[in-house]
C-alpha cells in the first residue's frame, strides 16, 4: 500500500487489554492488543501514513509500553494529562464516552493544539 500524502494525527486510547486508535483526517480507526504483538502491529499500520504526531493520554503507566515502542520506531509521541483531554472534549462538544470516541478526541486534540512531543 502507498504512503498517504496528508499528515495524520493519531489518538490512542489506552486500556489494560487493548488500544483504540484513531487517525485524523483519514477518519480511520484501529484496535490492537496492549502488548508487544499489538504494538508491533500498530507500528506497521502507522508506517503506511505520514504521521505528524501521536497523542496518548497518561493512564497510570499502562501507556508506557506502546509509547516507548512508537518512540523507538521514531514516531513523535505526546503523552498528555487526562484532564486536558477531558476539557478539550467538553469544549468541542464531544460528551459521549467510548474508547473509540476518546481516541478520536485525542487525535483532534493533537491536530488542534499540537502539543510538544517529549521522550518518556
Amino acid at each position: 500500500m502507498e504512503t498517504q500524502v496528508a499528515s495524520q494525527w493519531v489518538g490512542i486510547d489506552v486500556s489494560k487489554a487493548k488500544l483504540d486508535i484513531a487517525l485524523r483526517p483519514a477518519n480511520k480507526v484501529l484496535q490492537v492488543t496492549n502488548q508487544e504483538s499489538g504494538w508491533q502491529e500498530l507500528s506497521e499500520q502507522l508506517k503506511k501514513y505520514k504521521i505528524e504526531l501521536i497523542i496518548i493520554e497518561s493512564t497510570g503507566g499502562m501507556e508506557r509500553g506502546v509509547a516507548h515502542k512508537l518512540q523507538k520506531e521514531e514516531f513523535k509521541v505526546a503523552v498528555i494529562n487526562p484532564k486536558r483531554a477531558r476539557d478539550f472534549a467538553k469544549a468541542s462538544g464531544r460528551l459521549a464516552k467510548t474508547d473509540k470516541i476518546d481516541a478520536e478526541v485525542l487525535a483532534h486534540f493533537g491536530e488542534a493544539l499540537q502539543p510538544s512531543p517529549k521522550p518518556l
